[in-house]
């Protein structure tokens, strides 16, 4: 049961529209999937985005990545190379596929996917006649990868980049915003995200064609018959009307709800950077982050899990760092290029309560837990 006094970690933050274009969906009678509400969130992310993409709402940013692979065509005994410091989302649907994943290790600058492991692994892959079919780079917590070098490596072996943003709605490297840059960008709406739909998520490619083989995999893939024919599997992907029209409230908020989260980080930093033990990650030059999760580093495992426990003792969830992918059982097997860093930030790393409808007095008392953690 909750209480008056729990701090989650993210939590949803409707903005006041939301009720009306939902309340709209049901006076309407547009309740089955697809809709008015479904054509103009779409409409509100591609010109929220770069109104030279185009978008399909989805049921969920899994469901985008599995589309995104399969339009880039990843099939059974394919290798996708993939970030390993991640949420398994990320990798599933390689696995839906029966294609491998690969997983590469992470760079300090930012966490993401690191492009000297990337290069060499796709090296190293070719050698084994086993070019990979595709990219999977994150914006982990909403901070950028490193675009200009993975663009750099895509283009030299011509290997498409899947973009995970759905961590990073609002994010920009040099003032263009994240799920832009890659071949198929993604988007999540789940209910921790900046902005929430309950449950969706979204395609992003300046593709056209790209955009109508998702929409038609996501329905099904019905055939243009006036019966039912298919001459192709087909998925049950598209996002509801309903759902669609919270999410028309959400982008109408969208700034607002990066510049909370920002200011999160911000409150943290202030408070917190002058403990030696503790350290903040940056954006590097060019890069915005809507900082998505506020996170630390710690000095060990045992300092992160004494400042955890300390949080939860109070009522206040926390989180560790995303476990690697290549640490996780189901992918024990999976190939990997590692070089330590991605399970020194899970050791070592704190995600702080970060949403966007946090009060004053919340942040405060975050602190001021974590503060006693380092009093003698």
């Amino acid at each position: 049961m909750v209480t008056q006094t729990k701090i989650w970690l993210s939590s949803p933050h409707m903005g006041g529209n939301e009720i009306a274009y939902v309340n709209d969906a049901f006076n309407t009678n547009w309740i089955a999937p697809l809709g008015p509400n479904v054509d103009l969130f779409e409409n509100a992310i591609q010109d929220y985005i770069n109104n030279e993409v185009h978008v399909a709402a989805l049921s969920s940013g899994t469901g985008a990545i599995h589309l995104a692979l399969e339009i880039l065509g990843v099939s059974s005994g394919d290798e996708v190379l993939c970030q390993s410091l991640t949420f398994s989302a990320s990798a599933n649907p390689i696995k839906y596929l029966g294609a491998t994943p690969v997983f590469i290790d992470s760079e300090y600058d930012t966490w993401n996917i690191s492009p000297g492991l990337l290069e060499k692994a796709i090296k190293d892959r070719i050698v084994k006649s086993k070019k990979p079919k595709a990219i999977i780079a994150v914006h982990l917590y909403g901070m950028p990868y490193k675009v200009e070098a993975l663009k750099a490596i895509s283009k030299k072996y011509d290997i498409p980049i899947v973009e995970d943003s759905a961590e990073a709605l609002g994010s920009m490297v040099n003032g263009v915003k994240c799920a832009s840059f890659g071949t198929i960008g993604i988007l999540s709406f789940n209910g921790n995200k900046i902005i929430t739909t309950s449950g969706g998520g979204a395609l992003v490619t300046d593709n056209k064609e790209f955009k109508a083989k998702a929409v038609f995999l996501a329905t099904q893939a019905r055939d243009n018959a006036p019966h039912y024919q298919h001459s192709h599997v087909g998925y049950n992907y598209r996002m509801s009307n309903v759902l669609a029209g919270i999410g028309r409230g959400q982008m109408e908020v969208i700034d607002d709800r990066v510049a909370a989260r920002r200011a999160n980080f911000e409150f943290y930093k202030k408070n917190l950077s002058h403990i030696e033990e503790i350290v903040f990650l940056d954006e590097p030059d060019g890069f915005f982050s809507n900082r998505w999760l506020s996170c630390i580093l710690t000095e060990s495992y045992e300092k992160r899990e004494s400042i955890r426990y300390a949080l939860l003792k109070e009522d206040i969830e926390s989180r560790p760092l995303w476990k690697p992918m290549h640490m996780q059982p189901i992918f024990a097997d999976a190939p990997k290029y590692t070089n330590g860093t991605s399970e020194d930030l899970f050791n070592r790393g704190l995600c702080l309560p970060s949403g966007s409808n946090l009060t004053d007095q919340d942040l405060e008392r975050i602190v001021a837990i974590i503060l006693k953690e380092f009093t003698p």
